[in-house]
């Protein structure tokens, strides 16, 4: 069965350019030039993936991203002409699943699509225990994390993400590899969206849970009176 994909994009030839790319590798594509269509598109069409401008007229991508994630959880990929890391980090925080910047070619483009539907096809890791990290608990089974008992709402890639790191706490992750375990790409870039990532798990579970060593990745740091 053929994979769907909307594409909700205002300019034309980007839209059109995309669309034919990804009905020449196979899948089934339909296309909106506004946010409101693009979120109506959502409802009817039903897509496996969503490829998503962020600046669109009618309705931001920001809003279109919080009202089809709201309605019915799908992998997004955002397409942005700003590099704002601002900007970034709220489409990822309101569903996104990753982005890519604009110029970008088609080769990339497709390459994140088919790396974002095959991670959501992976089985969740029901089977694994849950993680402790201090007075953070991570649960697979329930994708669940809870700080001293209170529930943080992540979205799927922070947790993903932050699973991964917990379960091996204190080794370092490069980003290419978290990219690979997490995300599913073997080439390309993408570096800046793990950053990303890591940034807003940081504002939503406290700033010392993940340490970054510089020039390498990150690692997962139990609070400090459980380290011992």
């Amino acid at each position: 069965m053929q994979r769907r994909i909307a594409v909700i994009e205002d300019e034309a030839t980007i839209a059109a350019s995309v669309a034919a790319r990804l009905r020449a590798e196979g899948f089934e594509v339909e296309t909106a030039a506004d946010g409101l269509e693009g979120v109506e598109l959502c409802r009817r069409f039903r897509p496996d993936l969503v490829v998503l401008d962020l600046m669109l007229p009618r309705l931001d991508g920001l809003e279109v991203c919080r009202r089809i994630q709201q309605e019915r959880a799908v992998p997004v990929l955002m397409l942005t002409a700003r590099d704002s890391e601002t900007d970034l980090e709220v489409g990822l925080a309101v569903g996104g699943d990753d982005y890519l910047t604009k110029p970008f070619s088609p080769r990339e483009l497709v390459a994140r699509v088919r790396a974002l539907l095959r991670r959501a096809d992976r089985a969740p890791e029901a089977t694994d225990e849950p993680v402790r990290l201090g007075v953070v608990v991570v649960d697979p089974a329930t994708r669940r994390v809870t700080r001293d008992g209170r529930e943080i709402a992540l979205t799927a890639t922070e947790f993903d993400l932050f699973f991964r790191l917990a379960r091996s706490p204190r080794v370092v992750f490069g980003r290419r590899r978290l990219l690979r375990e997490v995300w599913g790409y073997e080439v390309g870039g993408g570096e800046r969206t793990v950053d990303s990532h890591v940034r807003a798990l940081r504002r939503k579970l406290g700033p010392d849970l993940i340490r970054t060593v510089r020039g390498v990745g990150y690692a997962a740091e139990p609070e400090p009176e459980e380290a011992a």
